[in-house]
């Protein structure tokens, strides 16, 4: 049933790329088949809660430009909410959705009130999917909004704060294995510091770890068969945060032991502000092997903060693709819009737009990451750049087969002197442009 907010938009068909139908895929097409496989089952899109129906237009300069009918703190708003969210994502068919505790019901006076309201919320959102509504694909706790977590939640140098947030994780947690959520997404909001100068950056680490290893025995204890993500991020609201990019989460999930429990939930956004590129992270993550999730939004490239905008830039969004499908493509994660729109976009219609828009960019994206992958476009000339550590001599190296004093003795009796070879960059570049 309508809620009258969308003004009854169709649902969002595929038309072709000859469309020019603004609310019409021209690119998207579900069932169309890439690798083999359903283009909705390599892509996997998800909805978010918290930027398309709590966020209110607001900036660091200017306050609320946007008038939801549903904003407000109360049950009966919240399931509101609910029906104009899940009625947004029967229009786009979005095969999922993610939220934020805190997106989805208003948070009560007490804890145990919070958590009521939450359980209230899961149980109508459990009707909504029963009913043909779209899966979820991550549930997290906002750790980050309340003055309580000023000062961090796991990272909080008050021990009370870090139990709060701690029952908090296992609410949210118990919620998203009751929706059938296919990963649960730590974003540490505020873990990480504005000033070293009252801050023990050895005990905040120790707490962060213990913290993480509890959600994870807890998920084996609760049976959930989800993937724990961490998403990272270099700075914003915080000076630094501990889980500033993949290298540094990769690190932090050995030091504790967690490195084959945990992933991560890269978002292109959080790249561009760690000073990587978004294919950095999603190489590094695979060479690493805790490529979980990610989400597509991006940043303005002239701006030193998280904007969040919709993608729209295919050549980037296929590199992405591409390295998404050189690990084999996702398996419990999927592709995220943590995007929300300009705060000038006033109508319903923008909603729906946006995200016809950036589920058009990515679908672009992908066929053209799998042309690359099929013709072997950038793998080929990878393997001839490395062709040499194929020879038995050089395995023999790598292996540790070989000391120091060996390598030196041959280097020096073959009278080896190598020369550079090019690196081709530029012909790599002309390749990536024929496929996008």
């Amino acid at each position: 049933m309508s809620t009258g907010f969308f003004d009854d938009i169709a649902k969002i068909a595929y038309e072709g790329p000859d469309s020019d139908n603004p609310l019409a895929f021209r690119h998207y097409n579900p069932d169309e088949k890439v690798l083999g496989r359903r283009m909705e089952d390599h892509l996997r899109f998800a909805v978010c809660y918290w930027h398309n129906f709590v966020w209110p237009g607001n900036d660091p300069f200017g306050g609320q430009t946007f008038e939801r009918p549903w904003f407000g703190e109360t049950m009966e708003l919240a399931r509101l909410k609910a029906d104009v969210a899940f009625e947004m994502f029967d229009i786009l068919g979005a095969p999922f959705y993610t939220f934020h505790d805190h997106d989805v019901r208003p948070e009560g006076e007490t804890y145990k009130e919070s958590v009521a309201r939450l359980d209230e919320i899961a149980d109508y959102f459990a009707g909504k999917m029963e009913n043909g509504g779209p899966k979820l694909l991550w549930g997290t706790a906002n750790l980050f909004s309340n003055r309580r977590y000023m000062a961090g939640a796991a990272t909080n140098p008050n021990p009370e704060v870090f139990a709060y947030a701690a029952a908090t994780v296992k609410a949210c947690m118990d919620v998203t294995k009751r929706l059938g959520g296919q990963n649960y997404v730590l974003w540490g909001g505020r873990e990480g510091y504005e000033t070293l100068l009252n801050t023990d950056m050895g005990r905040e680490l120790d707490q962060l770890g213990r913290f993480l290893t509890m959600v994870v025995d807890y998920k084996h204890k609760i049976g959930f068969e989800g993937t724990i993500l961490v998403e990272p991020k270099p700075q914003e609201p915080t000076k630094h945060q501990y889980d500033f990019d993949v290298a540094t989460v990769y690190g932090f999930l050995k030091r504790y032991g967690l490195e084959n429990e945990v992933k991560v939930n890269i978002e292109q956004g959080h790249a561009i502000l760690a000073g990587h590129s978004f294919e950095h992270e999603l190489a590094l993550a695979g060479a690493l092997g805790i490529l979980g999730s990610i989400d597509v939004n991006r940043n303005d490239y002239q701006s030193g903060w998280d904007t969040d905008q919709f993608p729209n830039n295919t050549p980037e969004v296929a590199l992405a693709y591409y390295h998404v499908l050189q690990q084999g493509g996702f398996t419990t994660g999927g592709t995220n819009f943590d995007a929300k729109l300009r705060r000038q976009s006033l109508d319903p219609e923008d909603l729906i737009a946006a995200h016809v828009g950036g589920m058009d960019v990515c679908a672009r994206g992908l066929k053209a990451a799998a042309r690359m992958v099929e013709d072997k476009a950038l793998s080929g000339p990878l393997e001839e750049r490395y062709a040499g550590w194929r020879d038995a001599e050089a395995q023999a190296m790598l292996k540790g087969e070989r000391t120091l004093e060996q390598i030196a003795d041959r280097v020096a009796k073959e009278g080896i002197e190598p020369q550079p070879v090019s690196g081709r960059q530029e012909r790599l570049e002309n390749i990536v442009n024929r496929y996008v």
